[in-house]
């Protein structure tokens, strides 16, 4: 069953990643972008991972990320399964925190430069959250950290506001009893989701620790002021059981 407390949960896996694991990622990624030209996932990228309902592309990043970033989708099968293994390595302490993750998929490589951000958002738990596979939980992984700035962070809010309600039948579709499901559209494009009251916890993870946050939580991170921030980010998956 999944419970309301690992949507809106934060956990944090230490030395995720060995520095030799970073390293090479690192060399894998330099590579990658010197190949495909770094401008195709910064400057002139026109898509994003990030979607808006009635927006474009170009409106929804204009939102998420103001002053842009590098974003890579599909990163390096090297790259990919390096952090695959790490995973794995990982699901005895993830399972402590949020027992009902059963997959990660696949990593998405960011970076930040000066000025560059990404702004409040929740990823939510599904379009249709009683639907399946449902999003438990982002997680988030630092190669290299910026010289200043650059902090993720979550936001705790007890608004009613942020809340659809509970979730209908909830035993049924595989929710503890009692499951609260969030509003669609909680970003910075919503004037209910910019008003609200929020209470901001940030943090600056060593490189290589993961960074777990609930599907249901708001978060982002603070722009950064020197150097550059390079980090992987994936969302961490529920599938149905046999009895659902």
């Amino acid at each position: 069953m999944i419970h309301i407390a690992e949507t809106v949960g934060v956990g944090s896996i230490e030395n995720f990643l060995s520095t030799d694991e970073r390293s090479q990622l690192a060399s894998f990624m330099k590579e990658f972008l010197i190949a495909e030209g770094a401008a195709h996932f910064g400057g002139d990228r026109r898509t994003s991972i990030h979607e808006i309902p009635g927006h474009s592309a170009e409106q929804a990043m204009a939102v998420y990320e103001p002053a842009g970033r590098i974003e890579i989708p599909t990163i390096p099968e090297a790259a990919e399964k390096l952090l695959d293994d790490a995973f794995e390595r990982a699901r005895p302490a993830l399972s402590r925190v949020m027992p009902s993750i059963t997959l990660c998929r696949p990593w998405t490589y960011v970076e930040y430069g000066v000025g560059q951000h990404i702004t409040s958002h929740l990823d939510g738990i599904a379009p249709d959250p009683l639907a399946w596979p449902r999003q438990i939980a982002g997680i988030s992984v630092v190669i290299a950290q910026a010289d200043a700035g650059g902090d993720f962070y979550v936001e705790t809010a007890s608004n009613d506001g942020l809340w659809n309600g509970q979730a209908p039948d909830a035993t049924t579709h595989g929710y503890a009893d009692g499951m609260w499901l969030a509003r669609d559209g909680a970003d910075s494009s919503a004037t209910w989701f910019q008003q609200m009251p929020r209470t901001r916890w940030s943090v600056a993870p060593a490189p290589g620790t993961a960074l777990l946050y609930g599907s249901q939580l708001a978060h982002g991170t603070l722009p950064v002021t020197a150097g550059r921030v390079a980090k992987f980010i994936s969302w961490l998956i529920a599938e149905p059981t046999t009895a659902e």
